[in-house]
C-alpha cells in the first residue's frame, strides 16, 4: 500500500492512504487529504479510465489551495486497486454497475466517516459517466457536481453504430476478455506525446509518463472487449428521451473544443436538458483539461470557483 512520489510529482503533504475493500471483495486504494486550518467542506475527486491517485497531485494542491479536503481512489482494474483479469494490463468491467459499488463503499466508508462536508464531486470522462448515473438514480450525496469531459457519447462513434454492434457481438461469442479491436497493453500515457489526443501540455503529459516508468504497476493499456461493450449500453442510457430531464443534481459540465475522445457535441446536446445544470466548452482544450495548458486550466479554475459554493476569492 503507498503512494508514488517522484521529484517532478511529489505526493501533497498530510496524505492519509486507505485500502477499502467492497461489499464484493474487490480493494481499492484510497486517499484523503484534510482541509486547510479553519475550512471545511470536501471535494471528492473521481478519475477517468485508465487513471491512478499520482496523476491528480497538482489538481489536489489546486483543490486545497482553495480550502477544500480531497478525497479520492483507484476505480476497480486500474491504478493500484485490485485488477479484475489475469493479465493486468488489461482496463476490464462486466458491467458499470460494478463502478457503482466503488462509489457507494467509498462513499461510505471513506467520504461520509471522515470528510468534513458540505461534499462535492469533481469527476472526469468515465468518472463523470459513473456520477452521472448516481444522480439520476437520486443518490444525493453531493451538493454540486462538476464534470470534465463526460462520457456522454464518444466522439465520432455512433451509439448504436457498426463499432457497438461489434463489441457486442464479439462479447456474445466469449471474447469479453480479450482487448477490444485496436488495443494493446501500452499504456495511453507511455505513447509519445505528438499526436497524442489528451493534452496540449508537453510538461504535464511526460509527468504522467514519469510516474508510469518509475511505477509501472498504476499503468493498464487498452479495454477489453466487455468494457467497451458496457460503455456503449451506458452510453445508450444517456441517449434515452427523459434521462437527462430526470436528473435534479446541480451539475456544471466542461467540455473540451478539441476532444476527440469524448463527444463535445453531444455534451453540448444533453447539458441543456438537464433540471440544474450548465455547460462551458473550453475553445482548443484536448480532453483531460485539467491536465491542459495552464491558460485552458485557468478558465476551468474559474468555472468551478464561480459555481462550487464556499470557494474563497483565488489570487
Amino acid at each position: 500500500m503507498k503512494l508514488i512520489s517522484i521529484p517532478a510529482n511529489p505526493v501533497p503533504e498530510g496524505a492519509v492512504l486507505a485500502m477499502l475493500k467492497t461489499p464484493d471483495g474487490i480493494t481499492l486504494r484510497t486517499a484523503r487529504w484534510a482541509p486547510p486550518p479553519g475550512r471545511k467542506g470536501t471535494v471528492c475527486l473521481f478519475q477517468g479510465r485508465t487513471e491512478f491517485i499520482e496523476k491528480y497531485y497538482e489538481t489536489v494542491r489546486d483543490l486545497r489551495d482553495r480550502g477544500f479536503a480531497v478525497a479520492t481512489f483507484d476505480w476497480r482494474g486500474q491504478g493500484l486497486s485490485d485488477r479484475l483479469l489475469a493479465d493486468p494490463h488489461k482496463g476490464h468491467i462486466q458491467n458499470f454497475s460494478r463502478y457503482d459499488i466503488d462509489l457507494d463503499a467509498f462513499m461510505h466508508e471513506i467520504v461520509l466517516p471522515d470528510c468534513p462536508p458540505p461534499y462535492f464531486a469533481l469527476a472526469h470522462s468515465t468518472g463523470s459517466a459513473v456520477l452521472m448515473r448516481a444522480a439520476a438514480r437520486g443518490a444525493r450525496w453531493f451538493d454540486r457536481m462538476v464534470f470534465t469531459a463526460p462520457l456522454i457519447r464518444l466522439a465520432r462513434v455512433p451509439v448504436m453504430g457498426f463499432a457497438g454492434g461489434v463489441v457486442r457481438t464479439l462479447r456474445m461469442i466469449g471474447m469479453g476478455s480479450s482487448y477490444a479491436p485496436g488495443g494493446s497493453a501500452t499504456p495511453i500515457g507511455l505513447k509519445p506525446f505528438v499526436g497524442n489526443i489528451l493534452t496540449s501540455d508537453p510538461v504535464r503529459y511526460a509527468r504522467t509518463a514519469a510516474v508510469l516508468e518509475a511505477e509501472p504497476e498504476v499503468g493498464i493499456g487498452g479495454p477489453t472487449v466487455a468494457w467497451v461493450d458496457s460503455a456503449f449500453r451506458v452510453m445508450s442510457e444517456f441517449a434515452q428521451p427523459g434521462y437527462a430531464e430526470q436528473i435534479r443534481q446541480a451539475i456544471l459540465i466542461v467540455a473540451a473544443g478539441r476532444d476527440k475522445i469524448t463527444s463535445t457535441s453531444a455534451i453540448e446536446t444533453f447539458s441543456p436538458r438537464l433540471r440544474a445544470g450548465s455547460h462551458l466548452i473550453i475553445a482548443g482544450a484536448q480532453h483531460e483539461i485539467m491536465m491542459e495548458q495552464d491558460g485552458y486550466r485557468q478558465q476551468f479554475w474559474a468555472a468551478f470557483d464561480a459555481f462550487v459554493p464556499g470557494t474563497p476569492l483565488y489570487k
